[in-house]
């Protein structure tokens, strides 16, 4: 059979795809590329785009089919009908050019299977929950959480009968072990949820503990629940987590990842079962980045080790003026983490940083922090964290404000703490910004 009868017969079949992008470079001479050399262009052929050097943003909300059989085909794959998802592109609810490449490049920070991006954060979140939750189920959850998801775990899925138990962040594999007992006898566990650092106290989460203890509750079960994290205060640079023992990691891509403060996105990377089994939801719900929001975290992602190691590099030197100052109670900064504590276990076996949020315990209360935070001129007062400017914020009034008063006193969200993100401005003039703000106080 010539070429071209070939070509015909596929055509006539459906079995053409769309050309893929060529193979990208891996590795050089042996030597396995790092992620930040990757993020310039893995995923990308520019010769599928006239040669641009950069991925244009594919503004279409749909694509062209190369015949009616391709089509189905296609469509075969969105729906789950034939395994292995779509062949190629098919409508930007599920899928498109710079979304797929933004994945590719996300999935190389934590060395993952796959990756899928989001709308935002909280629809990451959602999204994952909607697509491993059934009504009666159980969620195991470290504590705090952001506000934000103890609400949707709470008051949404608990109007379909889904319950919830919890366990304090920095929990030993006991205390685990038995909150995940009491949650079997109430019913079928979904997942085992965490938040590591938790928003906003920093407190870790032992991952390996969880997973060993999921292990040892369920055994050889053929579906154990999966144990999913949010590690958008350290991830990717400071801490992996599906290198000890998490299923599913999750990101707001609007802090560190995108860190510009001009967009929201969120994230999902790990295994390609679960990714696919999230990604069916995604589809129905239609929570995906849109095209633009996914350009702009491609740009980010080429500048993201550099910022965040800038940033950390900042916060150390902040964190070591205020801890002595005499309006200052206690920071909650990972790099001051006492050693012998399970605290400082968990930070050596898990984190390769420190970070730069961080919790600051003023002497006082709401006056005082209200005080602080209105007498600065270079932080901004702003809700988020992880971008190129320093935010400050009062999670008690704010971000945790809807957390009942009881819970929050459990949880040490207190009213004279201070959420602090900083950026990558110069160290000293931060300093004297806070040396100023706390004469104030």
């Amino acid at each position: 059979m010539s070429n071209d009868d070939k070509k015909n017969e596929a055509e006539l079949t459906g079995t053409t795809q769309r050309r893929r992008p060529k193979p990208g470079v891996r590795e050089v001479g042996g030597r396995r590329l790092k992620p930040a050399t990757l993020m310039m262009g893995h995923g990308y052929d520019p010769m599928l785009s006239e040669g641009s050097l950069k991925p244009p943003i594919f503004l279409t909300s749909t694509f062209v089919f190369e015949n009616a059989a391709a089509g189905k085909r296609h469509f075969e794959g969105v729906t789950g009908k034939r395994p292995g998802g779509a062949e190629g592109l098919v409508y930007s609810r599920f899928n498109g050019p710079d979304q797929e490449i933004l994945e590719e490049r996300l999935a190389i920070w934590e060395d993952a299977e796959a990756a899928l991006t989001f709308s935002s954060g909280m629809s990451a979140i959602a999204t994952v929950m909607l697509a491993m939750v059934e009504p009666g189920d159980v969620i195991v959850h470290s504590a705090p959480l952001y506000a934000a998801t103890e609400g949707l775990i709470g008051k949404i899925l608990g109007r379909f009968g889904v319950q919830w138990l919890d366990f304090p962040a920095g929990a030993t594999r006991e205390e685990i072990d038995a909150v995940i007992a009491q949650a079997k006898a109430k019913g079928r566990v979904a997942m085992i949820y965490l938040e590591s650092p938790a928003n906003p106290t920093n407190a870790l989460v032992d991952v390996e503990a969880v997973s060993a203890a999921r292990d040892a509750a369920f055994g050889g079960a053929d579906k154990k629940p999966p144990v999913v994290i949010d590690n958008t205060f350290l991830g990717p640079l400071w801490q992996k987590p599906l290198r000890h023992g998490a299923d599913l990691v999750l990101y707001s891509l609007t802090k560190y990842a995108g860190g510009h403060s001009d967009l929201v996105a969120g994230g999902a990377v790990g295994a390609k079962a679960l990714i696919d089994q999230v990604r069916a939801m995604r589809n129905t719900i239609g929570t995906i980045t849109d095209p633009h929001t996914a350009w702009m975290l491609l740009r980010s992602l080429e500048t993201l080790e550099l910022r965040m190691s800038r940033a950390g590099e900042n916060a150390a030197k902040v964190c070591a003026y205020l801890r002595d100052h005499p309006k200052v109670e206690r920071i909650a900064y990972l790099g001051f983490l006492k050693e012998g504590t399970r605290q400082a276990d968990i930070y050596q076996r898990h984190c390769t940083g420190a970070g730069s949020t961080f919790s600051l315990y003023l002497k006082g209360g709401e006056a005082e922090a209200f005080a602080f935070l209105d007498a600065l001129k270079i932080a901004k007062l702003a809700v988020s964290l992880g971008g190129t400017e320093t935010l400050a914020s009062h999670p008690a009034g704010m971000t945790h404000l809807s957390v009942p008063d009881e819970r929050k006193k459990a949880l040490d969200i207190g009213d004279n703490l201070v959420r602090i993100s900083i950026g990558v401005e110069d160290a000293d003039d931060l300093i004297a910004d806070f040396e100023q703000a706390l004469e104030a106080v």
